[in-house]
């Protein structure tokens, strides 16, 4: 089944999904060491907690924590870049920034950042799709936010 999303305002929420976004904003912060001191806090059980916690996220940490930065050496060749975004396209990704060198000894590179919201778990697939594009040397992630 494909999961849907819902965005829901907080004083309509269960007791036990709120407390959960506390207890989580409170390992976040480190105001609490472990789950259990959290728990303890906010007066929450820890079989509520780690039934909801994959559930509930803050919006713009989901945001955040979606985007990625590709650190890509490839050839200087007409239409590489063109392939190489074609590719995260191909994944679902989206690309929001691109900072490419001037080519130097027949190679440049190119940093850019992608959203990959909608990659799910197949962000390492779109890497190996980028490496495996011909005149790409190197494909790396270099930053997660």
């Amino acid at each position: 089944m494909k999961e849907r999303y819902y965005l829901v305002r907080e004083d309509i929420l269960p007791e036990a999904v709120v407390k959960t976004m506390q207890v989580k904003q409170l390992l976040a912060a480190g105001d609490a060491k472990t789950v259990h001191e959290a728990v303890e806090q906010v007066g929450l059980s820890r079989s509520a907690f780690y039934k909801y916690k994959d559930g509930i996220h803050l919006i713009n940490q989901l945001e955040r924590e979606r985007i990625v930065t590709i650190s890509i050496d490839m050839e200087h060749r007409a239409g590489m870049l063109s392939k190489v975004l074609s590719t995260v396209a191909g994944y679902g990704g989206n690309v929001l920034t691109i900072h490419q060198s001037i080519p130097l000894q027949g190679m440049a590179n190119v940093v850019i950042s992608v959203e990959v919201t909608r990659l799910g778990d197949e962000l390492g697939d779109m890497l190996e799709g980028m490496r495996d594009v011909a005149g790409v040397k190197r494909a790396n992630l270099i930053g997660q936010g």
